[in-house]
């Protein structure tokens, strides 16, 4: 089968950009070729910091021929009384490119045969490419020479072949071709003689281009080289990632730098070098050493130079951590808390020393309703935010908690408060851990909050593209905090107390409130939905204010979980549902009076529902309670007419379904349910 290839060189591509082209053009690719109607077998994207590829495998050399029939004017109106063809059938001829001869008569109308010739698939894409890499979308496009196009960087080649026939199009001036290039050093010109022998062409010329390949590359080569040292090699993905998105043709080179580096704060040493300079740390029994290793995106034998220049870099940078580290130090890091009244936090809403108050008093908040007392939660709650004024922090940003943890331990703090400075920040991503101490969990849940309510209460809005001061992530973090560590905190009361803190005038604190509470709903939803299917999460939710007790939820969501997994839940489903149809517009309910039940099956219901406690029992132990009352609730339906002509009647069966409904919603709205 065929195969096409299209290759866009340029000059050296922001390597955050080249995981979305390749996204982009997979996906642009795939959308022509289904618009099309050209089958296929595999799109594959492949990248460098000088090209971009796509590879379609199998691609017909073109579409299918089309037989279509089209329907013309009705017969009175396409003939006229001899039977001859008028101009209304003639125009409809002339539009469908037939001869009057071809069309023909069926069903009181006339209709045309019309043969639509298959485009050939390099005709499509001799159209198509250009517009394609067109839209492709980033960051910092620019244009060059006097041209109006714009791209991440200029484009210097193309290369479009199907098979190994050249697909001819002119894009920024650029003709596609066969030749693409080798290495940035080899200089070379290297002529693609088929899709097929693309990627061993060319790494016979120093690139590979199979980007997965490229990184495992990486991995292996740089542990082989940690190897010959004794040395243990820790690979983060996020800096693997942006190493293999650098590079053509990677080679690990072993570096170093002084001993004495190795005092300051182990987290600085290795930002610096991962960091600052993506070069991958080393370490043996766990200790961090004075080396190091680079990967080169180079071509020959001698790595003096390579080796020379990155130690030099690496020791000014690590001097610098050096510098700030015996400045910061000549104080207890207690003493940083006055200059953060000289940090605005936000416009309107104080300084970081204001929202260093505000975390200490939710902070208090919270243990209280945790009926817990902690001086090391207070303690952490001042401290938390004191490193950000440092000089270190202030260098190295992404720093902060980790050099307030540090600094800490240098003023004498406990334990516990160094290490709730560090976590109250956590989690820091959607995939990281929670804080693992008391302090870090309870500082981090009054900290973020406090955001959480700042951004919402100076009318932020949150979409796609804004997430101001991360409020995403704060919620979410909240969340998963109260949840993993099962803590019993109820947000809709800490929502509150968050408002009563602002240091501005709400105009309207219910409508901030809600809109708080609905945006926590939103992400708790998103944050539950990987764990339990869409119906029940909103049978659970619906059912009460889930926020007042999130573990409360996860409870009902796991037993509404069995509930409906078990073999005989058509029943359970059909007995509960009938109620809640029969009800859903009633409203004024009183207790059911035993007295005016007619029929033993409203007895034997009553009788069995009555005495279910749904507030002092497990939703396990209530669960079973449920549904040994099926068979009674069934027995009603049968043989009771809820709608009796006698009002009192009436009304005193709905009083009793409605009884019997408030059993269920204790765990879940069941009419959520699909079934």
């Amino acid at each position: 089968m065929n195969k096409y290839l299209l290759e866009i060189g340029t000059e050296e591509l922001a390597y955050k950009f080249i995981p979305s082209a390749m996204e982009q053009l997979k996906s642009e690719f795939t959308k022509l070729l289904n618009e099309n109607e050209l089958k296929y077998s595999k799109i594959n994207v492949y990248a460098t910091p000088r090209r971009l590829t796509v590879i379609i495998d199998d691609i017909p050399s073109k579409q299918e021929d089309i037989v279509k029939t089209v329907k013309g004017p009705i017969l009175n109106i396409a003939c006229d009384e001899n039977g001859n063809y008028t101009k209304a059938a003639l125009g409809f001829a002339a539009k469908n490119s037939v001869s009057p001869e071809n069309l023909y008569k069926e069903d009181n109308y006339i209709w045309a045969k019309i043969e639509q010739k298959g485009k050939s698939a390099k005709e499509i894409l001799k159209e198509a490419v250009p517009s394609i890499i067109l839209k492709l979308k980033g960051t910092h496009f620019m244009r060059w020479a006097d041209l109006d196009i714009k791209f991440q960087r200029p484009i210097r080649w193309i290369v479009s072949l199907f098979n190994n026939e050249i697909v001819e199009f002119e894009f920024a001036n650029v003709k596609a071709s066969n030749i693409s290039r080798g290495h940035r050093f080899s200089k070379s010109e290297v002529i693609i003689d088929s899709p097929d022998t693309y990627l061993a062409t060319l790494e016979k010329y120093n690139v590979i281009a199979d980007v997965e390949k490229r990184k495992q590359c990486i991995v292996n080569n740089a542990t082989e080289k940690a190897k010959e040292i004794g040395a243990d090699i820790v690979i983060d993905k996020d800096l693997l990632d942006e190493v293999t998105f650098i590079t053509e043709w990677p080679v690990p080179v072993i570096c170093s730098f002084e001993e004495k580096y190795l005092q300051i704060p182990e987290k600085v040493a290795v930002t610096v070098m991962a960091v600052h300079q993506r070069y991958f740390p080393l370490y043996k029994n766990g200790k961090l050493l004075n080396k190091f290793i680079t990967i080169s995106n180079y071509v020959g034998d001698t790595f003096e130079n390579i080796k020379a220049g990155n130690e030099r870099v690496v020791r000014a940078r690590l001097e610098d951590a050096v510098f700030f580290v015996q400045e910061d130090t000549q104080k207890k890091l207690a003493d940083y808390l006055e200059d953060l009244k000289g940090v605005t936090f936000q416009k309107g809403f104080g300084s970081v020393y204001d929202k260093t108050q505000r975390i200490i008093k939710l902070s208090e908040y919270i243990t209280n309703s945790l009926n817990i007392k902690s001086d090391s939660i207070e303690r952490t709650a001042l401290l938390c935010k004191a490193d950000l004024v440092t000089k270190l922090v202030f260098e190295f940003t992404e720093l902060q908690g980790y050099i307030g943890a540090d600094y800490a331990l240098r003023s004498n703090e406990s334990e516990q408060v160094s290490k709730g400075i560090t976590e109250h920040y956590f989690p820091l991503n959607a995939d990281s851990q929670v804080a693992e101490g008391i302090e870090g969990q309870v500082v981090g849940i009054a900290d973020k909050i406090d955001t959480v309510t700042t951004v919402f209460a100076d009318g932020k809005k949150i979409s796609g593209s804004q997430d101001p001061l991360g409020v995403r992530r704060a919620t979410l973090g909240i969340l998963k905090t109260i949840l993993q560590k099962d803590l019993k905190i109820d947000l809709l009361n800490l929502i509150k107390q968050s408002i009563s803190l602002m240091p501005i005038k709400i105009e309207d604190e219910k409508a901030l409130f809600n809109t708080i509470k609905d945006f926590f709903v939103q992400r708790l939803i998103i944050l539950l939905s990987d764990s339990y299917q869409h119906d029940i999460l909103d049978a659970a939710i619906s059912s009460k204010d889930v926020l007042s007790d999130l573990n409360d939820l996860i409870l009902r969501l796991n037993i509404t979980s069995q509930i409906i997994n078990e073999s005989d839940y058509s029943q359970f489903h059909e007995a509960i549902n009938r109620i809640i149809r029969i009800i859903k517009d009633e409203k004024d309910f009183k207790a059911p009076d035993e007295a005016l039940f007619v029929l033993e099956e409203e007895r034997n219901l009553y009788k069995n529902i009555k005495d279910i406690n749904e507030n002092k029992l497990s939703y396990s132990a209530l669960k079973t309670e449920l549904i040994k009352i099926i068979p009674y609730i069934t027995a009603f339906f049968d043989k009771v007419l809820v709608m009796d002509k006698d009002e009192k009647i009436k009304q005193n069966r709905i009083n009793l379904l409605n009884l019997t409904k408030q059993k269920f919603d204790k765990i879940a709205d069941f009419s959520k349910i699909v079934f």
